[in-house]
């Protein structure tokens, strides 16, 4: 059985890209690719998945109708999916228990889970705060693999 921690190790092998799918309102798949990560939950502090969305992002749209996600990371033939529900936290998706002020901390957690690296948080900062960035957590009911 897969675990999210062979989740982990699987996209930092592969620099931390993934798919991830939502539902459309039609019950289609969309499909995009992201950069993702593994890190505790900033309020049960349990372990989730990760990833920072625009926000104008469609995919953002999806899940305020339909808080689901799956993110599939491979390499070369081996993969690792995770299915999940999602929470949203940005200026416009309120996440209780977390402070608003904390939001530009929470944003530099999953973008440095996803493996990113900046020299200027506080240009980073702005540019989050200007893109209306979204900190998208996944927490998995389903962890499969091949």
């Amino acid at each position: 059985m897969a675990s999210l921690s062979d989740f982990a190790s699987l996209l930092a092998s592969e620099g931390n890209i993934a798919v991830v799918g939502t539902a459309r309102a039609d019950g289609s798949v969309q499909a995009s690719i992201v950069s993702a990560g593994v890190l505790d939950h900033p309020v049960t502090g349990t372990p989730v998945a990760a990833l920072v969305a625009r926000g104008d992002a469609l995919k953002l749209r999806h899940w305020r109708r339909d808080p689901r996600a799956t993110l599939v990371a491979q390499s070369g033939y081996r993969w690792v999916t995770v299915e999940g529900t999602v929470e949203l936290a940005g200026p416009d998706d309120r996440l209780d228990g977390v402070d608003p002020g904390a939001l530009p901390a929470l944003l530099r957690s999953v973008f440095q889970a996803a493996g990113g690296t900046h020299e200027d948080w506080a240009t980073f900062d702005r540019v989050m705060a200007e893109e209306r960035r979204v900190a998208v957590l996944v927490t998995p009911t389903r962890v499969y693999s091949n």
